[in-house]
């Protein structure tokens, strides 16, 4: 009897520090998966902040960097920008019309793997250059991300407003 016990005794104790084991490798790389999560929103919340300067300092080149070269921007009431020069030309034209001076909130940021998505809210004025009136603007914003070459960039980008035309 003492002969069986004993090696089920054994089998048992390696069995039991096995789990554990396991158990110490799963919570490692749940740590670290949720540390990667947490840099990669890090990283993505400093590309939105980019982005808010080219708006506010009417950089359409800025603006059309921080797309991919396929990207696709679709604002409110007029044609979607596509492509790297499509993007271009929509920032071009819309800094020729408006100067915005906006704030980006961040309300949710999801990442997986190669692709993440943002929903944003903007709040701020925006003053129509061919007459100088100033008004109060605000929007919600979808932003899909791509990482390219271990960057971060908008590959869609839409957003329409959340305040009624005064």
């Amino acid at each position: 009897m003492k002969k069986l016990l004993m090696p089920a005794l054994a089998i048992f104790l390696m069995v039991s520090c096995g789990e554990k084991s396991n158990q110490g490798s799963t919570q490692n790389l749940t740590e670290k998966t949720e540390i990667m999560q947490k840099e990669e929103k890090q990283k993505i919340q400093e590309l939105l902040n980019e982005y808010k300067k080219s708006l506010n300092t009417a950089d359409a080149k800025l603006a059309q960097s921080l797309y991919t070269k396929d990207g696709v921007f679709m604002p409110t009431e007029a044609p979607s920008g596509i492509g790297s020069e499509g993007i271009l030309k929509s920032y071009e034209f819309v800094f020729s019309q408006i100067q915005l001076n906006i704030e980006f909130f961040i309300e949710e940021i999801v990442v997986e793997g190669n692709m993440a998505f943002a929903v944003t809210s903007s709040k701020g004025t925006v003053k129509i250059l061919a007459n100088g009136v100033e008004a109060p603007e605000a929007n919600r914003e979808l932003f899909v991300f791509e990482k390219v070459d271990g960057q971060w960039k908008i590959a869609r980008y839409m957003f329409n407003k959340t305040e009624p035309k005064g």
